[in-house]
């Protein structure tokens, strides 16, 4: 897969779903009725709508409660549209009266919503009320909230000496909370001097296993005295 620049930089060899791959047969059935309206309207909410009703899991991501309030302030009369899930959020004490429609409710989130003297609609009502989306918001949650996207970036090396101190390194840990960790990168240099810090004691085992690794030249452990010792 590329980037065709006599195609006018398309991708090549990328395919869009052309239908949902999920066996979930309220979603096969909410395809075919969106499918439907979008042949017969030239709405373009409901285009997106089928669309988005094609995508993954990973790519329809859940929107808070907190979020969801914030996005329709001062919209009281349109109905906020999400094809995900709308999850509850403790933080928020009170909820404010919203018309909601989305293809899930966690519990706790629908009763807040109708506590409130909200709505909570799907799909299929959604397309009886407004089929050609007018009077609605369409919202998405935030893609990369996803815990694993913390652990994406390059790998410094010895031209790059960029440490990407925002990406969360992948680490094994028995039992040990690690709560620090920095990695030196020397320029011009074929080594690397790391640093963690843990908040837990690790034995001579460890640490031989540690030592044992190809790559590295020499670990040592040094106790930090806590604030109590120090004081």
């Amino acid at each position: 897969m590329g980037i065709d620049i006599v195609a006018g930089g398309r991708r090549v060899g990328h395919k869009a779903r052309t239908d949902t791959k999920s066996e979930n047969v309220y979603l096969k059935l909410l395809v075919k009725l969106y499918r439907f309206l979008a042949r017969r309207t030239d709405s373009a909410f409901v285009k997106t709508v089928l669309k988005r009703l094609f995508m993954s899991r990973t790519n329809r991501p859940p929107l808070s409660l907190s979020a969801l309030a914030r996005f329709m302030r001062e919209k009281d009369d349109k109905i906020a549209v999400l094809v995900g899930t709308i999850t509850d959020d403790p933080r928020m004490l009170t909820v404010p009266k919203m018309t909601v429609c989305a293809l899930r409710f966690t519990e706790t989130a629908r009763a807040r919503i109708v506590k409130a003297g909200g709505e909570c609609l799907t799909f299929d009502q959604l397309a009886l009320r407004a089929p050609k989306g007018s009077n609605t918001v369409l919202l998405r949650g935030p893609k990369k909230a996803r815990e694993v996207y913390s652990h994406f970036g390059h790998r410094s090396t010895t031209t790059s000496v960029k440490t990407h101190c925002g990406v969360k390194p992948y680490v094994r840990a028995k039992g040990r909370n690690i709560q620090e960790m920095d990695n030196i990168l020397f320029q011009g240099g074929n080594a690397a001097c790391a640093r963690i810090q843990l908040d837990g004691f690790l034995g001579d085992e460890a640490m031989e296993t540690i030592r044992q690794r190809p790559h590295i030249l020499h670990a040592s452990v040094l106790a930090i005295p806590s604030d109590k010792e120090t004081s």
